[in-house]
């Protein structure tokens, strides 16, 4: 059995580019069917989703999850790919 605060000490990490994504500050969870839905993980510059600019967060559906180890959570997130190159293009023409 896993506790939710054993989860925010993991280290979430995308496999298909190794980038670390950071820590897991919230679970969204099913409460009629009794199941972890996602996991939420703030984006860069915030602490725990509090502070930082505006940032947006990583919601990765269960789904997404390939392994949970003793202190990272291996993910397949190709969105989290495309936000960040969208936000790159955005910067540059600012």
């Amino acid at each position: 059995m896993v506790k939710i605060s054993d989860f925010q000490t993991k280290e979430v990490v995308n496999i298909l580019d190794g980038k670390r994504l950071g820590l897991i500050s919230d679970l969204e969870i099913d409460l009629r069917h009794g199941r972890v839905e996602a996991i939420v993980v703030p984006g860069q510059g915030k602490f725990l989703g509090l502070f930082g600019g505006g940032a947006n967060e990583y919601v990765i559906p269960w789904r997404n999850i390939v392994k949970i180890g003793k202190d990272v959570v291996l993910v397949r997130l190709e969105e989290a790919l495309k936000i960040e190159a969208k936000q790159q293009q955005e910067g540059e023409y600012r």
